[in-house]
């Protein structure tokens, strides 16, 4: 499954490539990184039929996840991406947009990889 990561964090790559380590080694998912929505858009107009899953971050510089999750939405609707949103705020405001625009699925920081990795291979096995 390939999933793009959309943050802005600078070490967010080197995380993901540390904690699923196994999982890329064994070619059970494959990475792509955007550091903005704007990058994400622009990965997704390249390799649209590459995406399965989209994890985002909702604070971001420029477009937030959130403006990002709308426009998913509305460009790719057969079918679109499944979107998880990330975010360091689990507030119930964000969470609640969040579901309203379309997400499939709302996780807080700090990420729980345990948690996300069995949500990712339901989305695989689902």
């Amino acid at each position: 499954m390939k999933i793009l990561v959309v943050d802005d964090e600078q070490d967010i790559k080197i995380l993901f490539e540390q904690r699923f380590r196994k999982e890329i080694r064994n070619g059970e998912f494959t990475f792509a990184f955007a550091n903005s929505g704007e990058e994400a858009l622009s990965y997704l107009h390249k390799y649209e039929h590459e995406i399965v899953l989209i994890l985002s971050d909702i604070n971001m510089p420029g477009m937030s996840g959130l403006e990002l999750l709308k426009k998913i939405k509305q460009m790719y609707v057969v079918p679109p991406p499944v979107v998880m949103m990330i975010t360091a705020y689990g507030d119930e405001e964000n969470y609640n947009r969040s579901v309203s625009l379309g997400a499939d699925d709302f996780l807080t920081k700090p990420l729980d990889f345990t948690l996300l990795k069995e949500k990712l291979k339901n989305k695989v096995n689902g």
